[in-house]
């Protein structure tokens, strides 16, 4: 009998241990590589959610492919919400520091992305609250990329950067035009 009850607490101190050991290495993974996100709202339709409310898509965001705040035009990014920094929220890439950007809405008609700024709209453009709300975002602000929507199954594909039609930096003959 007292053999059964050392057994046990062997037992319970290996599970104890494995799960201080297991808790820090899964943190560590959200924390710094990558994370799963439930894409809401019709802001990046019809790139995501394009059923509308009946399904939400679910993307992986990868935390380690934006450490050093690399992103290029076209990539879906999750950042903290310049309004409430308690938000989350999903956009595309549309322009990066030293770009010209023609607006769809800001302040400005035309605006020049400051250096450690980037320019972010949802795809729809009617229903989102993104940098022509706000203006060009830092940064600092950038949590991750969307690599790949993980959610529903008949929707599983890598996320590869595009830009919509019309959008994106001026090149220089608009500028002069």
């Amino acid at each position: 009998m007292a053999q059964h009850a050392t057994a046990g607490r062997r037992y319970l101190r290996a599970f104890v241990s494995g799960f201080f050991v297991a808790v820090p290495v899964t943190v560590t993974v959200l924390d710094r590589l990558a994370y799963v996100a439930r894409v809401e709202g019709a802001s990046m339709q019809p790139f995501l959610n394009p059923e509308g409310g009946l399904e939400s898509d679910v993307v992986l965001l990868n935390r380690w492919s934006v450490r050093n705040y690399q992103v290029q035009r076209g990539d879906i990014v999750s950042i903290l919400s310049p309004r409430n920094p308690q938000q989350k929220i999903i956009k595309r890439v549309i322009g990066l520091e030293g770009d010209f950007i023609r607006t769809l809405g800001y302040k400005k008609r035309y605006v020049r992305i400051p250096d450690g700024h980037f320019w972010i709209e949802g795809d729809h453009h009617g229903h989102s609250l993104d940098s022509n709300s706000f203006g060009p975002v830092s940064v600092g602000l950038l949590h991750g990329r969307a690599s790949h929507i993980i959610w529903p199954p008949n929707r599983w594909q890598r996320i590869k950067p595009c830009l919509p039609p019309n959008r994106g930096p001026l090149d220089s003959e608009e500028e002069d035009g």
